[in-house]
């Protein structure tokens, strides 16, 4: 009964809340529950670590909901922690999201372009007002302290970080409020850390500066858990005019509740698990880190804003988040890759007005989505719209891109060997790459010899007719799978190519003497080739280079062609939609 209530509000909400995400997750088998005691400051976080770094499918990934949890000194904690419960892989972002994978690109390039405000609700009615400590509260038991936050990365942070903490802050000026995705530091049970990336030019950090102007702190909210909705905006980039909370709206299809601050003039979702509320110095900075970084690299001190700590709201039932970040691939990038990839796509196609964008890829294993981006283009858009999305990638924003390749729809972007593949045979360095200097340096380790950074831009399109892919047409490879499975083989997953396909030069010619060979007719063909004996050229002499027909072709070389040609790289992707 529980559960058909918690379905039926859901749905008179038009999203879902992160209770009842869970349960959905529960539902579907992408939750593993640790009831055994686990210590928060040395083994939550190397535990789900292992299954990005231990070889585990990204299908087979899972959210984690620890309820038994503990830290070093030994204090026991009564708020659950769900580890990778967003976006530990693609099933579990699609679910908390409510769209097909194929939907998502679309479902936030509709969320941009189409915000919905939120609607307030009185603090009666928002569930992240059950639960109230103030003043002398936060000093006795119930400050930051009461938070089961884990060590990211034990034996090289330096504290308990929040690493899914949404920091809300608002423009002085325009009044418009801004939620970002920043790390936040436990000082002490009234002190938390933020490091806003200014290379990233977060809103965090813009409405900082704006603050600091007017000789004032400035006021935050930092929110803890939250409807899935709310966590997959606060990682996204949207126009400074736009809140975010509106954006969430649009990709619930609904206005998002909202309930104002008990300290502070904010909004923020009123079924938030755990808010912070408090003022953040614009007069003072103090040393934080090191921290691991989602770059790969430890991130090493740094002076950084902190909060004072003015109130902590909660659910009664509050569940803690907290996202796997540093060495990608991890939540954190998982959670970000849709978004990052929408955003891009929308700049090139509604902004810049560049025809033939079918898809902007982000590589994620290792470079954590901001080095390495691939765009993908149809065959035969002129070469000057090519060179236009590769200057518009590297413009969107400052820090963004420093390999950014154009291919074709037949190449997977999400295969660097395909990538290298492209690279290798379509791209001729002396006219197919630029270099952008004077880039940003960006989100990566800082070079104390070289502030600046650069971008190489590479054209890895055809340019031309080539040849087919050498492997068995699709329908050879089909039967033979097949085959391989009624032999009960080992679970193939096909890699991008897995079947040979025309990328232009070919001809019917060649098309009867392959139509032969599997019929085991290609004596036939030996004897029409030898009609065609010449010493009049030197070896190694393409035919096709030569005016004299189709020499092997015999009386079928008319025949009509009838052969799959990759249209559309999702065809030779097998996906779980």
């Amino acid at each position: 009964m529980a559960v058909k209530f918690a379905e039926a509000e859901a749905r008179t909400r038009g999203y879902t809340d992160l209770h009842e995400h869970i349960e959905e997750l529960r539902r579907q088998g992408l939750l593993i529950e640790i009831d055994r005691e686990i210590n928060k400051d040395t083994e939550m976080h190397p535990l789900v670590r292992w299954q990005f770094r231990g070889g585990i499918a990204e299908e087979d990934r899972k959210a984690f909901l620890f309820t038994n949890i503990t830290d070093s000194r030994g204090r026991k904690f009564d708020i659950p922690v769900l580890v990778c419960g967003l976006a530990g892989n693609r099933a579990i972002y699609r679910t908390g999201i409510g769209c097909k994978l194929s939907e998502i690109k679309d479902t936030w390039i509709r969320a941009i372009g189409n915000p919905i405000a939120p609607r307030m609700v009185d603090s009666a009615d928002a569930p992240c007002h059950e639960v109230v400590h103030q003043g002398e509260d936060l000093v006795n038991g119930h400050g930051l302290d009461a938070i089961p936050v884990p060590i990211s990365s034990p034996g090289w942070d330096n504290a308990p970080y929040f690493s899914s903490s949404h920091f809300i802050t608002r423009d002085p000026g325009s009044g418009v409020q801004n939620m970002g995705n920043y790390r936040g530091m436990i000082k002490a049970p009234t002190r938390l850390g933020m490091n806003p990336s200014t290379e990233l030019r977060t809103g965090g950090y813009m409405h900082w500066l704006e603050w600091k102007k007017l000789g004032k702190p400035m006021p935050a909210a930092v929110v803890v858990g939250a409807p899935p909705v709310v966590s997959f905006t606060a990682v996204q980039k949207v126009p400074e005019a736009i809140d975010e909370l509106a954006v969430s709206g649009g990709l619930a299809g609904a206005p998002l509740n909202v309930v104002a601050c008990k300290t502070v003039d904010l909004v923020v979702p009123a079924e938030a698990e755990i808010v912070i509320e408090g003022y953040i110095s614009t007069e003072m900075l103090e040393p934080e880190a090191p921290f691991g970084e989602s770059h790969g690299h430890v991130n090493l001190q740094e002076y950084n804003a902190y909060m004072d700590v003015t109130a902590i709201t909660r659910r009664s039932d509050a569940v803690m988040t907290s996202w796997v970040s540093q060495v990608t691939p991890s939540e954190s990038s998982t959670i970000k890759r849709p978004a990052y990839e929408a955003r891009q796509i929308e700049h090139l196609r509604d902004h810049l007005g560049i025809k033939g964008i079918r898809h902007v890829a982000t590589h994620e294993p290792l470079t954590s989505l901001h080095k390495l981006i691939i765009v993908v283009v149809e065959r035969g858009i002129p070469r000057t719209e090519i060179w236009r999305a590769l200057y518009g990638v590297a413009s969107l924003r400052q820090a963004e891109g420093k390999w950014i390749i154009a291919v074709n729809e037949d190449i997977d972007p999400d295969d660097t060997d395909a990538v290298f593949w492209a690279m290798s045979y379509r791209c001729k360095p002396h006219n197919d790459v630029e270099i952008l200097k004077h880039k940003h340096e960006g989100h990566g380790p800082r070079s104390l010899l070289d502030s600046e950074d650069s971008a190489v831009l590479i054209d890895a399109t055809l340019k031309e007719n080539f040849p087919p892919v050498s492997l068995p047409k699709r329908e050879f490879m089909e039967k033979a799978k097949r085959i391989w499975e009624e032999l009960g083989l080992p679970k193939l997953t096909p890699k991008a190519p897995w079947f040979g396909y025309d990328l232009g030069e070919w001809n019917s010619g060649l098309e009867a003497m392959a139509r032969r060979a599997v019929r085991g007719e290609y004596w036939t063909t030996g004897q029409i080739i030898a009609q065609h004996r010449r010493g009049d050229v030197p070896i190694n002499t393409e035919i096709r280079t030569l005016d004299i027909g189709n020499p092997g072709a015999g009386s079928e070389g008319e025949e009509a062609l009838e052969w799959d040609v990759l249209e559309d790289a999702s065809q030779v992707r097998e996906t779980d939609d």
